[in-house]
């Protein structure tokens, strides 16, 4: 099975600690790594620049990518963590992505800062039945030296399977806070992913399905995220099982959170991945809704 992506790759500077570390990054990179990771082939669309060092891992990854070569530099974030905080600033931003038709059967939108327009965002939509969407970039403002805030922003979200979201994107799409929020998407998203912290639900037909990761020392969180939402799109198109897909990302997640590793090298396996999924999808808790 084939998952198309729509986000950029970027470069992120990681302060965690007074610790400094320049990685690759981006829903491109942790997205379509984790998706390999679930057997499923992966078509990048995403543009980079002349310093972007990542190419030849994508290659070692069988990540394919065309036209992604950009003049301009490739995105780049400044990130400051502090446990499951974090501040973040835009340094550079690279050319928009432009609409290319995929055969994929599923596309993960996942933009990052500005990166996909409202025009290609709609022709996305149109190009299979399932979409998931991480709508963070479409909602992130560049304030003063780059600081990125959100804003209230509304998105057409006809055509979305898969929504990903956290109390902050609720709100910013809604205008109402917390699970009344979620509830609120849920009347347009057949499957609704809330994840606040350590709480992670899942809202499928009118229930409300929840896990709790365990209470861990956090290291690096850039990207966990990322990998939580592919991972439970190549278990739902593959396994048609809801919630057998929300204990694969928990179980993710977790994996990834564990392994202290930062960057890419967080990306669990799935063999890692498969042990914690066994274990959420027997203690999942669930209630209507």
């Amino acid at each position: 099975m084939k998952l198309g992506i729509f986000s950029h790759c970027t470069i992120d500077e990681i302060n965690i600690g007074g610790n400094l570390y320049e990685r690759p990054g981006g829903p491109a990179c942790y997205c379509g790594v984790a998706a390999k990771n679930m057997g499923f082939d992966v078509e990048l669309y995403t543009k980079f620049g002349p310093d972007y060092t990542n190419v030849e891992y994508l290659q070692k990854n069988k990540i394919k990518f065309e036209n992604a070569q950009s003049q301009k530099n490739t995105t780049r974030f400044r990130l400051d963590i502090s446990g499951a905080e974090r501040t973040l600033w835009i340094k550079n931003l690279c050319d928009k992505i432009d609409y290319t038709k995929t055969k994929a059967d599923g596309i993960l939108v996942s933009p990052v800062f500005d990166e996909i327009s409202v025009e290609v965002f709609q022709k996305i939509k149109s190009d299979s039945g399932f979409v998931a969407l991480d709508p963070q970039g479409f909602l992130r403002r560049k304030g003063p030296d780059g600081l990125v805030s959100f804003e209230r922003t509304s998105l057409d979200l006809d055509g979305i399977t898969v929504l990903k979201s956290d109390p902050n994107e609720v709100y910013q799409l809604t205008g109402i806070e917390g699970i009344e929020g979620a509830k609120t998407l849920h009347k347009k998203i057949e499957h609704l992913l809330y994840t606040n912290k350590r709480e992670v639900s899942l809202f499928y037909k009118n229930r409300q399905y929840s896990i709790t990761l365990p209470n861990m020392d956090i290291y690096d969180t850039v990207g966990v995220g990322d990998i939580f939402t592919a991972t439970y799109c190549c278990a739902m198109l593959k396994e048609k099982d809801a919630l057998w897909a929300l204990s694969f990302a928990g179980g993710a997640a977790q994996a990834a959170l564990e392994s202290k590793e930062v960057g890419l090298e967080k990306i669990p396996q799935r063999g890692q991945t498969q042990v914690n999924a066994s274990y959420y999808y027997n203690i999942m808790k669930f209630k209507d809704v």
